[in-house]
């Protein structure tokens, strides 16, 4: 009984998201038309760096889409705590937690529509670099490991974006907070470029950031094709850093109310 009212009301809540973000019209162009300046401007501003002896691709934009998928998925995560805040601050978060609904459906409801989102746009990423000739080794199957894989890392980092929503109050410093963190996510990893470019410090910590475990086997799949230890294992990974920062977030929110 417990389990179908957890899973009924995460529904609701995600239900609830969905439809506010299909209310803000600007927004969704936003979400459409981002990874397009992106891939054009950043695909054409690198292009020489593919001309390099040893670089894993012939394109750089081949490359590249992987990481501007992770980018994407990233800032969409790390900005899901902003609707804690805005409820807070509009009285409807804590009629929400005055209904009888568990505080773990509350996150679990904001974290999956947080991971439909991103798993949308990576599906229109896709479109967009298969539009302007970028390869994709896996084939239209691989489309759904891509969406899946971006569905997971937007969840773990909408389980922390979560936490952080939970203990400050105000928009003003979750955004600080935020974008001190993504960009040092994304420079520490191997989204823009090979490890074997990079000095060997920034090397080490890239094999340690949790966005490659969604980078290595997304680009995989856009270069080599399937493999599937490592599709599996990031998968693992990422879905057990979503239930601990899930787990974190429900923690906080009953501890506020405490």
């Amino acid at each position: 009984m417990f389990t179908n009212t957890f899973f009924v009301d995460t529904w609701w809540v995600c239900w609830r998201e969905l439809k506010h973000l299909l209310g803000q019209k600007m927004r969704l162009f936003m979400t459409l038309f981002q990874p397009f300046i992106w891939l054009t401007l950043m695909g054409n501003l690198f292009e020489r760096v593919a001309m390099i002896p040893g670089f894993p691709a012939a394109k750089y934009l081949d490359y590249m889409t992987p990481g501007i998928v992770v980018m994407v998925t990233l800032f969409a995560g790390m900005f899901g705590g902003m609707s804690i805040v805005w409820d807070r601050r509009l009285g409807f978060f804590q009629k929400m937690l005055a209904a009888p609904i568990s505080r773990a459906a509350v996150v679990a409801g904001k974290m999956l529509a947080i991971g439909i989102q991103t798993a949308f746009q990576s599906l229109v990423i896709l479109g967009i670099a298969w539009g302007m000739g970028v390869s994709f080794a896996a084939g239209p199957l691989g489309i759904l490991p891509l969406a899946g894989l971006a569905f997971l890392l937007s969840m773990a980092f909408a389980g922390l974006s979560l936490s952080l929503g939970a203990v400050l109050t105000s928009h003003e410093a979750l955004i600080a907070v935020v974008n001190f963190l993504t960009m040092p996510l994304v420079f520490t990893s191997n989204a823009m470029m090979p490890l074997d470019l990079m000095p060997d410090w920034l090397a080490g910590l890239a094999t340690w950031n949790p966005l490659s475990y969604a980078i290595n086997p997304m680009r995989g799949l856009f270069l080599t094709g399937w493999a599937w230890n490592e599709l599996l294992n990031g998968a693992l990974v990422l879905a057990l850093v979503a239930l601990v920062t899930g787990s974190v977030a429900t923690a906080l929110i009953r501890r506020s109310l405490a």
